[in-house]
């Protein structure tokens, strides 16, 4: 039976995914989505989207009432298990009232119909959601941006399958998560449609709309399954840019690959927006950067080896509550100087020496074992997380360490876990080196304000 003593001696029980204090008012534990299917009307020019979403989901209890999370989009009309319902909007909450309760333990059937002019949500960790490009659209959904485009159960521990049908302007291209099952054309309209079997997180469920032309950037054979595809979604006028750029995503896939485990989805793709973007996005089998992040430079490349590795770290194995943040982050900031290092662009150990010297800099006020919502994306979260994990491997050796990293991956695959989780099974793996304690370990890096020395 799993313990969380290894947090802390006086740590209380593992406390519920939900409801969780970083996103109040999202996500509800009184029932589960098993499958979203999400049928959308894009107009570009006038940013109108007009949306039908059906959900399979189970009641986790007797349900007088079914809350669902839509920001900025008007409900038109609701049906549970085709029976028309009755539905309030009051802020980001869509409550709805089925014409009988829903028995605890039954699967049930939801259907929303909803439309109006997305945008993305105002808050804390800034715009998050729907946002309009120069030609385009892209959705940015960590942490609360699901919402603004379909209806949602919104919380990293709330993973289901997917599929998603998008239509568009003739001439654009509709990018989603998974795999493209459909494509047609009819008159001035185009239809994607693509289907994700693996449970994603809503946060993690991502929409683009562009003049993309899909470029294939290399293969990655595997055992028993089909080979992994790495493509690029580009502008045609970034087209040289782009091979250049990411000409090492197939390596970096190779690298992670060996270190972490087999590749936990189909395929892979980097969306290339012509816009510059401040940051590149995270989404569950692609991730999404700007034209300036293209370039040859150690910050670019950086940048796209950190939005691959969270393939593994976050979006196959994801956070229970998002007071865990630095499992996504700070495994992520690793693997970028695993792959500095593997291209002779700088070693772990220089890496890990300049992440320490800057974070020493900063001020020591931040526990990144539970930052708090303002904080969970603090610089501090990635790089002092890394630098945990860098504890860990000087502790442990290599052999060990990367065993772990690559058994946490295999036994967690598309399921959610906690801090707790990652100590165990440190402890587990550990059990031959002398003197390991995960705890003992790391407890001084995720839950000490003061920085502990660079590990030796």
């Amino acid at each position: 039976m799993r313990q969380d003593r290894h947090l802390r001696p006086d740590a209380p029980p593992r406390p519920a995914a939900l409801p969780d204090p970083y996103t109040p008012g999202h996500g509800s534990a009184a029932y589960t989505v098993t499958h979203y299917d999400l049928d959308l009307e894009v107009r570009l020019a006038s940013n109108r989207l007009a949306g039908r979403a059906r959900l399979r989901a189970t009641a986790n209890r007797r349900l007088e009432a079914i809350t669902l999370s839509l920001a900025g989009l008007r409900v038109l009309k609701v049906q549970v298990e085709g029976a028309r319902a009755r539905a309030v909007q009051r802020g980001d909450e869509l409550r709805i009232t089925p014409a009988a309760p829903v028995p605890e333990g039954r699967e049930f059937s939801l259907e929303v119909r909803y439309e109006g002019s997305p945008g993305p949500t105002d808050g804390e960790w800034g715009d998050v959601g729907w946002e309009e490009l120069e030609d385009g659209i892209l959705v940015a959904g960590q942490p609360v941006g699901a919402p603004t485009w379909f209806p949602c159960n919104d919380h990293p521990s709330q993973k289901a399958t997917f599929r998603i049908s998008a239509s568009a302007d003739a001439g654009y291209r509709v990018v989603s998560n998974g795999l493209v099952v459909g494509h047609r054309r009819k008159a001035s309209r185009e239809t994607w449609v693509y289907e994700v079997h693996e449970p994603m997180a809503p946060y993690l469920a991502t929409l683009l709309i562009g003049r993309f032309q899909l470029l294939e950037l290399g293969r990655l054979p595997r055992r028993e399954h089909p080979s992994v595809g790495v493509f690029a979604a580009v502008p045609p006028a970034l087209r040289q840019s782009a091979l250049s750029g990411l000409r090492d995503q197939r390596a970096m896939l190779a690298l992670f690959t060996d270190l972490f485990g087999p590749y936990p989805f189909r395929d892979y793709t980097v969306v290339v927006t012509e816009d510059e973007l401040e940051i590149p996005l995270e989404a569950q089998t692609l991730s999404i950067v700007g034209r300036n992040h293209i370039t040859r430079s150690w910050e670019s490349q950086r940048l796209l080896a950190h939005e691959l590795a969270h393939q593994w770290f976050g979006n196959s194995v994801t956070a229970r509550r998002w007071e865990d943040i630095w499992l996504h982050e700070g495994f992520a900031c690793y693997a970028e100087w695993l792959w500095s290092e593997h291209a002779g662009l700088g070693s772990v150990a220089s890496r890990a020496t300049a992440a320490w010297t800057l974070v020493a800099a900063q001020e020591q006020d931040l526990v990144i074992g539970a930052p708090g919502p303002a904080m969970m994306f603090d610089d501090r979260v990635y790089k002092r997380g890394a630098l945990a994990l860098h504890a860990v491997r000087r502790a442990l050796g290599d052999n060990r360490f990367f065993r772990a990293l690559k058994a946490f991956c295999e036994e967690n695959r598309h399921q959610n876990v906690s801090t707790a989780d990652f100590l165990e099974l440190l402890d587990r793996v550990g059990a031959g080196a002398p003197g390991f304690g995960a705890d003992a370990v790391l407890r001084p890096w995720l839950f000490e304000r003061p920085l502990p020395p660079l590990p030796a």
